[in-house]
């Protein structure tokens, strides 16, 4: 078994919008074969016959380039409460939301979609039996939309620990206390964790909440994906791998698998999460920068440039 590197397209969202135009770049600029998919592209609350239409045509452009959808992940226009939301008619409008996404992942050949467990409001999150419920909620919530994935053909939903209590998996205890709570709870598919390495909470008394090898022992088996971006001190960024930042960086190739394998890591999928700022020069080096950081990682990780077609 082998680590995969794959792409989270949301450097990509605005940037290209067209089936065609985005496989063709993904497969001929960047050489790299799988992509988690960010809802920009196909949006479940866009016209039924819209995402259909757009669902063929996205099919119709992985085929033709050997680009792979592997899962299904909020973009950068969805980090909202979701599942934490305090209002019920709202929480059931994103259960429906992520059936439809999960119907639109799975006719992509993915395996998987998700995003933060739940987000909360202050005032929810600082309300301790009001937390309790909402979490229960959540849970149910996803339990539903775990039995819609199973009939769409998943394998799994996931959930993103992030770098706030309110947001859910901000330490490694959290993170590792919720997915057991998961773990422990009958869904129709499995709910693990989709964790970032970058992420953790900077206020933390220890250490190894901030300290992305930490989060790389801890996380692998229980993890299938896993984020990464190059990590500098100041958490400021989803920094490429460039040489510029693999100067100032902390994450290496070899220090950073031997992390995951000694977390028991065997065939996760690695997965680039970049952000690139909308101002010039910047925004015309989202792909040569992209493409840069899958050369780096390509002697270390299969790319799946080999299936590529185009």
């Amino acid at each position: 078994m082998a680590f995969t590197l794959s792409l989270n397209t949301n450097p990509l969202v605005n940037r290209f919008a067209e089936p065609d135009d985005l496989c063709e770049t993904v497969a001929r600029d960047l050489r790299l074969r799988d992509l988690q998919l960010t809802h920009e592209f196909i949006n479940p609350s866009w016209p039924a016959e819209t995402t259909r239409r757009l669902t063929r045509d996205m099919g119709a452009a992985l085929r033709r380039t050997g680009v792979r959808v592997t899962s299904g992940m909020t973009g950068p226009y969805g980090r909202l409460n979701h599942f934490g939301h305090p209002d019920a008619e709202v929480r059931h409008y994103y259960i429906d939301w992520f059936k439809h996404f999960a119907d639109i992942i799975g006719e992509l050949g993915g395996v998987s979609v998700g995003t933060q467990f739940a987000i909360f409001t202050y005032r929810d999150y600082d309300d301790p039996a009001r937390r309790e419920e909402l979490i229960n909620i959540a849970i149910d919530c996803w339990a539903e939309v775990a039995e819609h994935a199973r009939s769409a053909g998943l394998d799994y939903v996931f959930w993103e620990p992030m770098s706030i209590g309110r947001e859910f998996g901000e330490t490694i205890a959290a993170c590792l206390s919720l997915q057991d709570r998961l773990t422990a709870t009958r869904m129709a598919v499995p709910m693990w964790m989709m964790a970032d390495i970058d992420h953790g909470d900077v206020a933390s008394d220890n250490p190894d909440d901030y300290d992305p090898y930490a989060w790389a022992r801890a996380v692998p088996r229980v993890s299938p994906i896993i984020h990464i971006k190059q990590s500098l001190m100041d958490k400021g960024g989803h920094r490429p791998f460039t040489a510029d930042f693999n100067a100032r960086g902390r994450i290496q190739p070899e220090p950073l698998l031997e992390a995951f394998r000694l977390g028991g890591g065997q065939d996760n999928e690695i997965c680039l999460e970049l952000s690139f700022k909308e101002r010039e020069p910047n925004d015309r080096e989202v792909i040569p920068q992209i493409a840069e950081s899958v050369a780096f990682w390509a002697p270390w990780i299969d790319t799946g440039a080999g299936d590529l077609k185009v």
